[in-house]
């Protein structure tokens, strides 16, 4: 059945159909867009910052080179479906000029260095397969993130993808959230491993079940508030242990006005993220203002999700036919270490996850449309991006795992070790963000490189991460990485700037340990020698370790010395002359390092 639901935000310019996508496609919302463009280009908005913060409404981000953009799709969860894959692989052979697609920490795909002018079609390509841009930027309620295995897991409490749906829907072009002070980071866990890190978002929820004074069982979220990275990292409050589903939008909503209220966090955009007001007044005054909001005549109308949860038949998931042929026993021992990194069975008898493992994130055009075709051919047609920066097919029979391996392997997806430590996160850096201090897709290429020629097969050392991040902004959560860094500058001879990184040590995620911040390494250590960086990080691990000790424990038995000492080592970038100038030169770069940041939009 084809919902439809009038949007009061939008008057009436359209009627929201959600029977393709999550977030409903408006066809007139990209007439008027494609209308601002020419006028824009012509000259007729007097103040750019205006048309800049409606462009970033629009998922329209400035890049650091002049006249690019980059486009974010927004996929609350991460969902696609095949021929969205499709789709996506011919708008990046189209109009990406570097023929590729890039997966953030956030789920979202972004697509790089196109022109302003090609945007509309573009999005109206997207909205054809139920995909849609509109607030994957600016200061709005971004991509809601959810657990790729929403749904498979056995640790599930209930099926929560169709309450993360609801809220997507509910609060995309609301008329509270199209101005807010800053961004709003929204996460809905399912697992125990509670892989999308609820803790450090500005919003987010954990499923619970209860069973109540009649002995019925009540579903519910644990709500958490005021997490975050970058500068002044925080920890997640619990807000409510338990809010009952047919509250949970009622309570959120009470959140986010009192977080849109805020006026003093207007003056300071750079201090405007919700966790700030929390930590000055402190949660318990927080809720004090919740429950006096709940209690305001607008709380009191209908906000039962139940209108919302309806997901589009190429989303839900309904098992397709289980295979019963025999699986091929191939002995090929790669094929049985991706087995082993990258296969995980679901709770539905025979399916299994299956993951991919993105270099860095990327997609290459031509990958796009063979990962669709073994979606649809050896899955159910449907795939999850994930905060990895990966791609899960999900239900694959075990009768077709070593097809789906072959036909990775032809397009070079088909490596192992899929969140092992050769899986290095890294966000775009200066390769094209504003904001980006260093090149750490360059170090991030470089990083992976060295990992795998050092061939590990040390278990507790292959579980470790690492993620890269090109300033201190996060984009690539290297705050909770079990070693992170983030770009900067220091100064080596004649006052010559050489590209550097500050290192976090011993950070988690919450996958084994209680998710935390990185204990953080002032020495600031040369791009260049961040690879040996991280080989001494591994051998010292190695060698000095208890047995069985991970590598957080270790970290907290030996404290920050060792590791100072390590960066001490390699501080010095030493003379800039002809055998040393590639210390003075960023991975992947042929000029002298100069910091070159622009103006961030995030906050316009």
């Amino acid at each position: 059945m084809t919902t439809i639901q009038k949007d009061p935000s939008i008057g009436d310019k359209a009627e929201l159909d959600y029977s393709k996508g999550i977030i409903p496609y408006v066809p007139e919302e990209v007439d008027d867009f494609e209308t601002e463009v020419t006028r824009f280009r012509n000259g007729e908005w007097e103040d750019p910052l205006k048309f800049t913060a409606y462009r970033l409404v629009q998922g329209v981000y400035g890049q650091r080179q002049a006249d690019v953009q980059m486009v974010r799709i927004k996929m609350p969860s991460g969902s696609l479906t095949a021929d969205q894959m499709d789709v996506l692989g011919r708008i990046v052979d189209r109009y990406v000029p570097l023929k590729k697609g890039h997966v953030t920490t956030r789920e979202n795909i972004q697509l790089h260095f196109v022109k302003l002018e090609d945007t509309p079609d573009l999005m109206r390509m997207l909205g054809e397969v139920g995909l849609s841009t509109r607030e994957a930027c600016g200061n709005t309620v971004r991509n809601v993130i959810g657990c790729p295995l929403s749904g498979v897991t056995p640790d599930e409490p209930f099926y929560v993808s169709p309450y993360l749906a609801a809220f997507a829907r509910w609060y995309v072009r609301h008329p509270l959230t199209q101005a807010l002070p800053r961004k709003l980071k929204v996460a809905f866990s399912s697992c125990a491993d509670d892989c999308v890190v609820t803790v450090i978002h500005d919003l987010a929820f954990k499923p619970k079940v209860r069973t109540n004074e009649d002995g019925v069982e009540q579903r519910g979220f644990e709500m958490l508030v005021g997490g975050g990275t970058s500068i002044m990292p925080r920890i997640a409050y619990t807000l409510y242990d338990f809010v009952p589903v047919e509250d949970y939008l009622r309570v959120s909503e009470a959140v986010i006005r009192i977080f849109n209220r805020t006026d003093e966090l207007r003056r300071n955009r750079a201090k405007a993220r919700i966790k700030f007001y929390i930590d000055r007044i402190g949660i318990d005054a927080f809720k004090e203002e919740v429950e006096e909001e709940l209690k305001q005549p607008w709380a009191r109308q209908s906000f039962d999700p139940s209108p919302l949860m309806e997901l589009p038949p190429e989303l839900q998931d309904d098992p397709p036919p289980l295979v019963q042929a025999s699986p091929n026993g191939h002995r090929d021992p790669t094929y049985q270490r991706w087995l082993k990194s990258n296969v995980r069975p679901q709770k539905q008898a025979g399916y299994n996850t299956v993951l991919v493992k993105l270099p860095l994130g990327d997609i290459e055009a031509a990958q796009f449309p063979v990962l669709a075709r073994i979606a649809r051919q050896y899955g159910s047609g449907r795939l999850r991006t994930n905060t990895e920066q990966n791609l899960v097919l999900r239900w694959v029979p075990e009768a077709y795992l070593r097809k789906v391996w072959d036909e990775l392997k032809e397009v070079d997806l088909g490596d192992p070790g899929a969140h092992e430590i050769t899986d290095v996160v890294s966000c775009p850096g200066t390769d094209s963000c504003k904001l980006g201090i260093t090149s750490s897709m360059g170090l991030g290429q470089a990083v992976g490189q060295t990992l795998r020629e050092m061939a590990i097969e040390d278990p507790l050392v292959k579980s470790l991460h690492v993620k890269i991040s090109g300033c201190p902004n996060g984009c690539a959560r290297h705050h909770i990485a079990n070693i992170g860094f983030h770009g900067a500058a220091s100064r080596g001879e004649n006052r010559n700037q050489v590209p550097s990184y500050e290192m976090f040590i011993g950070g988690s995620y919450g996958s084994d340990d209680a998710a935390r911040f990185g204990q953080r390494i002032k020495t600031k250590v040369p791009a260049k020698k961040i690879p040996q960086v991280v080989r001494d990080i591994i051998h010292l691990y190695q060698s000095e370790r208890e047995p069985q000790e991970r590598f957080n424990s270790f970290v907290d038995r030996v404290g920050k010395e060792p590791f100072e000492a390590l960066a001490l080592a390699y501080k010095d970038p030493g003379p800039l002359n002809k055998e040393n100038i590639g210390t003075y030169l960023d991975w992947g770069k042929t000029l002298l390092f100069k910091v070159e940041r622009g103006e961030g939009e995030c906050a316009v």
